[in-house]
């Protein structure tokens, strides 16, 4: 596949952009392979493209039942953290947000990583301590935050309110190397890179049942035909469930529908991303003038990708608090997510009772962020049979064991 370049674009300039190649095909699938994965969304595609680049597996389908990012990659607020507090969680976010500083370069397609810094703000005593416990447990793991001051909060975001009568910031978890990147385009550079090692991306393909024989993984049976594999991978976040079921085994996750929404665009007008936890919103400014909004689940499960509208209420009603500035903008449109939700909010990277056939989900609320490292976990489980280091701690076995990764939820947020 050509690389982009300035000198392919000046070129392709002058004869009016006619010799692009397809960045990718949905071919018709063929019989077998070696791996199948099931989910074209960041997670999905990046268990594909590392397969291929660290274990040189390269027969491998990536089957999508809608279109490609058309899930939860397509869907959220596409922040970038890994200050987490328990060790694992750190590892694999902090493995997955060093890999998004040389994305772009490494996949030849500009993903649009911003490392414009992520604050959580300490708005109770509560969380001053939490916070303060989380800087020196990410001392401890090398990855790089600090706690600030609420003078520091306000000069690095002059448009939040800091002496509000209920929830006054007390100071902020700052993680100057965290930021956003451009959710589409990280699940387009990971099919572009796979379609040029030669993987197939089948869209339009919906699974229909799990295929076995001997207790062992055979295929997958889709609305496209029966497709044979040595290794099924499955990678669909909040249908993780359904897809488990047709594989006979039971997944301990709850599916709940996530929204998110933009508000018409402005001037710029903050350069961070910021999280206020105790009002329970977090919002970034986009490169077009929007701001990116986004809040807790809602409260019930479900499969819709469009969610309640109190909750959207709720939640620009407690940004409004700490950024009265926004209170006169209006909504330019609002959408969400399925998401996977354990029982303590941190995800799943396992072999499942089913001989190959392994399962990456659980991420909740925290999928976006966490694509690249997910990706390289999840390909050296399918690679190799065995977790590696990153999804050591990550397995179904915990759950029945009692270790749990508590982190509250996959965001850091209590819901």
């Amino acid at each position: 596949m050509r690389r982009y370049s300035v000198f392919a674009l000046a070129r392709e300039g002058l004869r009016h952009h006619s010799g692009w190649d397809r960045a990718w095909t949905s071919p018709a699938p063929k019989s077998r392979y070696d791996v199948v994965v099931v989910g074209a969304g960041g997670h999905g595609l990046a268990t594909a493209y590392y397969l291929g680049k660290n274990f040189g597996i390269r027969n491998v389908a990536v089957i999508e039942k809608g279109w490609l990012g058309g899930g939860n990659t397509g869907r959220n607020t596409t922040i970038i953290r890994s200050n987490y507090l328990q060790d694992p969680s750190a590892a694999i976010y902090e493995k997955s947000r060093s890999l998004y500083e040389t994305l772009s370069q490494e996949l030849n397609y500009n993903v649009m990583f911003s490392p414009r810094g992520v604050m959580m703000l300490a708005q109770t005593q509560h969380e001053v301590r939490g916070y303060k416990r989380t800087a020196e447990a990410n001392a401890l793991q090398g990855v790089e935050t600090e706690f600030i001051s609420p003078a520091r909060v306000k000069e690095l975001c002059p448009i939040i309110h800091i002496e509000g009568p209920r929830y006054p910031v007390l100071g902020a978890l700052w993680q100057a190397r965290g930021g956003t990147a451009r959710h589409d385009a990280v699940a387009w550079g990971y099919a572009r890179a796979c379609a040029d090692m030669g993987m197939d991306i089948i869209e339009q393909c919906e699974v229909k049942g799990v295929l076995t024989a001997n207790g062992k993984v055979s295929g997958v049976e889709t609305s496209k035909g029966a497709i044979g594999c040595d290794k099924l991978a499955i990678v669909v976040a909040g249908h993780s469930s359904v897809l488990a079921e047709m594989g006979g085994f039971r997944m301990p996750i709850e599916s709940m529908p996530l929204q998110a929404l933009v508000s018409e665009p402005i001037k710029p007008c903050m350069d961070v991303v910021v999280m206020a936890n105790t009002v329970h919103g977090y919002m970034s400014q986009s490169d077009k003038g929007e701001m990116v909004i986004g809040g807790g689940t809602d409260g019930y499960n479900a499969y819709t990708q469009r969610g309640s509208f109190h909750h959207i209420e709720e939640t620009v009603r407690a940004l409004i608090e700490t950024f009265p500035i926004i209170s006169r903008l209006k909504m330019l449109r609002q959408w969400g997510g399925i998401v996977d939700m354990t029982g303590d909010r941190s995800p799943i990277i396992s072999r499942t009772p089913l001989d190959n056939c392994f399962i990456n989900c659980g991420w909740g609320t925290g999928g976006f962020k966490a694509i690249p490292g997910s990706g390289w976990a999840m390909a050296e489980l399918v690679a190799k049979g065995e977790p590696g280091p990153l999804a050591a701690s990550f397995g179904l076995e915990r759950f029945r064991e009692g270790r749990f990764i508590d982190e509250s939820v996959a965001a850091g947020v209590a819901h």
